[in-house]
């Protein structure tokens, strides 16, 4: 049976934003094939001049909508991408901004940005999928996989597929991503990290990792005998519908519409991209637009069964791990949020006694951020090209309207009382996490 999904799609013209919806159906993949019907597209009229709530839906998108003008005015913005699914339905889905600072270039919803490490999830789906294959056990050993990665004391030896996707390989955090943004050699990095002194012996602790993370990437290309791009491409994002992305900065930077990366905070300037994280796709490597992205959540809810069955998600987003360090970088939403854990490639947390799934990514002149309560299929995605947190917050704004909690300003859009200015959020010149 075929499954109809639907999106909408943003222009910009010199009269404003012009809304058409596009329907497309796609066959489900016969179970453990990953080849699916190529998508058929046809555009149809649909008027959201006004961005009224569904029937029975909670989301305010006009408010959302106002909201996020309001990010934008912020110095330190440049363009920005929003989708919200609500009910296994996408219901929003906007382009704002530039995407270069002064070009008047706009951001559509087909703009191309980095997802840095929102990518992560892609290689934990697509390790799963293979293990639902019986291609490889979640516990086996990483050295029986992957071809260069080495741990302190032949860790890589004990270490599980699943500790890699989790962050469990007893390393101090981002080890040797500073020798990896200085040019050299991922592989070589990856058997240089036995030299290290690890912080706890494997597959006990959760520190974040991408140089040795990337051994997915190794592990998938063994057990397929392609690239991990093309992989990918062919089990994932080809049968879900995710036209624009891709893993390379040639991918990136051939979109008709590709999002500039800006450094420097309120202070913006362009910045070049470089090649730097693309040398470890696994961990850093996806681009896309926010279709793609709003596309890729609406199957982490199962939206594409035929893609990635239930029992693949429930392996990639079980946590493996607990991470407290998260709880108190988290300490603002406190009232809201507890209980995190790291799955494979998938943070999650419960949200006012609901579970949901999601990650951050940062990389330099991009952020990104997707959150999703499984359960009730709704969720929101964004994506923007500059180094601040300006959006942060705007996700619990979508799931507060999502189980109709008290409004609460995580967006810090609101002045103070006493009228003294907001305070200026801390800003991060590069990372990938």
């Amino acid at each position: 049976m075929k499954r109809l999904l639907s999106f909408l799609i943003v222009t910009m013209s010199a009269f404003g934003i012009v809304w058409a919806m596009t329907v497309w159906t796609a066959a489900p993949a016969a179970s453990g094939t990953g080849d699916a019907e190529a998508p058929s597209y046809r555009p149809v009229e649909f008027d959201i001049a006004d961005a009224a709530p569904i029937a029975g839906g909670t989301i305010d998108y006009a408010r959302i909508d106002a909201r996020l003008r309001r990010v934008m005015e912020d110095p330190a913005m440049v363009g920005l991408a929003v989708g919200i699914v609500e009910d296994g339905r996408i219901r929003f889905l906007k382009g704002y901004g530039e995407t270069s600072l002064g070009s008047g270039d706009p951001v559509t919803t087909a703009t191309v940005f980095r997802w840095a490490s929102l990518s992560k999830g892609v290689a934990g789906d697509m390790v799963a999928l293979l293990a639902g294959e019986g291609r490889i056990g979640l516990g086996d050993p990483v050295a029986r996989h992957a071809a260069t990665l080495r741990l302190p004391g032949g860790g890589e030896a004990s270490v599980s597929v699943a500790d890699l996707l989790a962050h469990r390989t007893g390393l101090f955090a981002h080890a040797q991503d500073a020798k990896l943004e200085d040019g050299e050699d991922p592989r070589l990095l990856r058997a240089g990290l036995a030299a290290l002194t690890p912080i706890c012996p494997p597959g006990t602790c959760h520190a974040y990792q991408n140089v040795a993370y990337d051994a997915a990437a190794e592990i998938v290309e063994r057990l397929t005998g392609e690239s991990y791009e093309t992989a990918v491409r062919r089990a994932l994002f080809e049968p879900i519908g995710m036209r624009s992305a891709s893993l390379s900065r040639a991918g990136l930077q051939s979109a008709p519409s590709w999002a500039r990366p800006h450094i420097g905070g309120r202070n913006r300037r362009m910045a070049e991209v470089n090649e730097n994280y693309y040398r470890v796709p696994a961990a850093g490597g996806v681009n896309g637009s926010i279709e793609d992205l709003t596309q890729w959540m609406l199957a982490q809810m199962g939206g594409a069964p035929g893609v990635i069955p239930a029992n693949v998600l429930a392996a990639a987003h079980a946590p493996r791990v607990a991470t407290p360090g998260e709880d108190r970088r988290r300490r603002k939403y406190a009232e809201r949020t507890s209980a995190s854990g790291y799955g494979l490639g998938w943070r999650s947390f419960d949200y006012a006694g609901r579970r949901v799934v999601g990650h951050h990514g940062g990389v330099m002149g991009y952020r990104s951020m997707i959150l999703f309560d499984p359960a009730r299929r709704s969720g929101v995605v964004a994506l923007w090209n500059a180094t601040t947190n300006v959006p942060a917050g705007l996700e619990y704004e979508v799931m507060d309207m999502v189980y109709r909690l008290p409004f609460r300003d995580w967006l810090e859009l609101d002045t103070p009382e006493d009228g003294a200015p907001a305070p200026e959020r801390p800003e991060n010149e590069g990372g990938n996490g």
